[in-house]
């Protein structure tokens, strides 16, 4: 006589959410779905008033070098192109995270795990104060403070350095460059940088840090070993975060740029650009046909935003994969 085995039902796990429960999903829930809304209005808007400048000039809007609204009565004299302005934002924002992260790093690392309890405190609550200060606000002292200062450091610069294509100004005019402009980029994102660095690397496995110390590790070995294998997801997005404000920052650069329609690779020349800087600059005299440029423009670099945000998410999922 044998044994049968009974299976037992299988159980429906079910949770009951209370009215505050349900009300805090529906409205997060909301809050969600409205951002994507305006997002996608916003493209929209710009594709409906800019999308006459893409039939007329197609893919060479994108990659073209030369600005010229041409007669403002006949159309056909235009020829509109954004592409140095695109290799002037990238160029900028480039050099801002490549003076930044390292930055941002220390700062992190010397607030949660090297300074005293009330220097952190002050630092924390300092960081959050410089990251709410106005661009407009950086870029007037960028250009009455920081511009004689980096003028004089160009000149050295230059002389020493010329054997480097990037380095070498053969037209000798320094000032209003994509070195100051990137540098000015570097001081406004260094604190969100650091906001977000600080975050993560203070979340780092305490068990972790304890045991490398248990094993006769210092401090720079727990923090090496650790903390920045740990925090590496959140390096990345808050640098992602950063280089999106950089490449949309309007004002400083502006005021630190001088805007000169040429694909320029010398970062200390007086030339550069940015599109967010060009559509300032063109936007107050700017006819109905050059209007709907800028409007295209502006999409142009909403995509290229949207296309960050994108690269951050998928580098911090797989870091995290990763840790």
């Amino acid at each position: 006589m044998t044994d049968t085995a009974t299976t037992p039902e299988r159980r429906q796990l079910t949770t009951n959410y209370t009215l505050v429960d349900r009300v805090f999903r529906g409205s997060m829930t909301a809050g969600a779905l409205f951002s994507l809304v305006v997002l996608a209005l916003i493209a929209a808007f710009l594709l409906y008033r800019g999308f006459e400048i893409f039939s007329d000039f197609g893919f060479s809007f994108i990659t073209g070098e030369i600005w010229n609204i041409g007669d403002p009565m006949d159309t056909s004299t235009a020829v509109l192109g954004i592409g140095a302005m695109l290799v002037g934002s990238v160029l900028t924002a480039f050099i801002a995270i490549l003076l930044a992260v390292p930055f941002a790093i220390a700062a992190a690392l010397f607030i949660e795990y090297y300074a005293p309890k009330s220097v952190r405190t002050a630092l924390t609550a300092l960081l959050d104060l410089v990251a709410a200060i106005p661009s407009v606000i950086f870029g007037i002292w960028g250009y009455a403070v920081l511009l004689p200062i980096v003028e004089d450091w160009s000149v050295p610069l230059e002389r020493w350095l010329d054997f480097i294509p990037i380095f070498d100004v053969p037209s000798g005019i320094f000032g209003r460059s994509p070195f100051l402009a990137g540098l000015l980029l570097s001081l406004m994102i260094t604190p969100i940088v650091t906001s977000v660095a600080r975050e993560v690397y203070g979340q780092a496995p305490r068990d972790l840090v304890d045991a490398s110390y248990a094993l006769g590790g210092t401090k720079w070995g727990a923090i090496r070993n650790v903390v920045l294998p740990f925090g590496r997801s959140g390096l990345v997005g808050g640098a992602m975060l950063g280089l999106g404000r950089a490449l949309g920052e309007t004002v400083a650069v502006y005021l630190t740029l001088n805007l000169v329609f040429d694909i320029n690779f010398r970062i200390l020349g007086s030339a550069g650009g940015n599109v967010a800087s060009l559509i300032a600059t063109k936007f107050g005299e700017a006819t109905p046909y050059e209007l709907k440029a800028l409007m295209a423009a502006g999409l142009v670099l909403f995509l290229v935003t949207l296309l960050v945000n994108f690269l951050a998410t998928v580098i911090v999922n797989r870091s995290r994969r990763i840790v």
